[in-house]
Formats: structure tokens, sequence, C-alpha cells
């Protein structure tokens, strides 16, 4: 379980490309002084666990759901990717309950600069549009963030100078694809209320 609040900005240094996988290794010197083998860490949002240490790189395998279902396929050496370590128990929760199971991805729609801060629109799918509600909060790139706009096709989320200072998302330019988990008390009620009232044929 993760908070969505980005510990640090690593750099993918290689990716080994493998049949049915890849092995991603990431240069983070400040993390990968703090985890061992068998740690979760949250790249890009995706749940992926520390398999290799070497100095100031951590290696992670991502299999081909893993690869199918998120961005980490478009990864290349000199990527940055947002990275967090699991949530420990009684630490604070300053963002929201986060899986780093990617939902889908969506793709940045537009970026308008508003005062200080960014209005960072996202195109997904209608599916993915309806598990989210105004004010609730959204995983973007394992960014915990706060819905300020839903359409059926997108919504809007505002990104303040940390975040953009502090996570990929300051980088982030229109077409890119994104890795989107809607939080899960969402998925919870959409679930049961199909239980309750199935559609009728």
């Amino acid at each position: 379980m993760f908070t969505g609040i980005v510990e640090r900005v690593g750099v993918v240094a290689a990716i080994e490309a493998k049949p049915d996988s890849a092995r991603i290794s990431i240069e983070a010197a400040e993390l990968a002084a703090e985890v061992g083998l068998g740690d979760s860490v949250a790249v890009n949002g995706a749940c992926l666990t520390v398999a290799e240490r070497d100095g100031a790189r951590i290696a992670f395998d991502a299999v081909r759901e893993t690869l199918e279902r998120t961005n980490l396929s478009d990864l290349e050496p000199g990527s940055p990717v947002n990275l967090e370590r699991a949530l420990r128990a009684g630490g604070r929760l300053d963002g929201h309950m986060v899986q780093g199971h990617v939902d889908t991805t969506g793709r940045v729609d537009r970026v308008e600069q508003s005062g200080d801060d960014v209005v960072f629109a996202v195109a997904c799918e209608p599916d993915f549009a309806e598990l989210l509600v105004e004010k609730g909060s959204v995983a973007i790139d394992g960014v915990s963030l706060t819905v300020v706009a839903v359409e059926k096709q997108g919504f809007d989320v505002v990104l303040i100078p940390y975040t953009l200072r502090e996570t990929t998302l300051g980088k982030r330019k229109s077409g890119e694809r994104l890795n989107l988990e809607a939080d899960i008390l969402g998925k919870y009620v959409k679930r049961y209320i199909e239980r309750l009232f199935p559609p009728r044929s």
C-alpha cells in the first residue's frame, strides 16, 4: 500500500528485455540505500518488487501483465520515474490509499498555466472516468491528486508548484501516456451497486 506522495524521482539506467518480462534498472542513490531485496516500490504508480540492488541502482522485474497495463513499456534509458516506498505501519497518510495496481492508462490532453498552478487535463476511457468524483482522489503516475472536474472521457487536476518541481508530471507533454489508478473506495462502491442493481436484459 502506498500514499501517492512521491519520495524521489529516479532515472532509468537500463532496460533488459526478456521474452515475457523486462528488468528495469533505475538510478536512485538515496532510495537504493534505504531499500532491501523483496521490498515493494511504486514506480510511476506500479507496485514492483526490488529484485537487485547494486550501489545507487535498483532493479525490478516487470512481467507481461504489468508492461501491457501500464506505461512502463514506454520507458527507455534516461526516462525519469516517480518512486515511493510502501507505506510503513503507523506512518503518515498524507495522500490517499494507493494500491500500486494501475487500472489503465490515459493520455495528457492539455496543460494550461493558471497563475502559479497548472491545470492538467487527462483523457481516459469512460469506464475509468465513471470511478471518479469531483474533489475525490486519483493517482497519476503514482502521484496522489485531487480531481477538480470530471467529464465522460476525461478529468482535470491542478498541479501546484511543489508537484511540478518534485515529480515527473511537470515535464509531461500533450499525448504522453499516464498510469491511472482510481480510489479503491470508488471501485468497491461501483461493484456493490452493480451487484445490488444488476443491468436488465
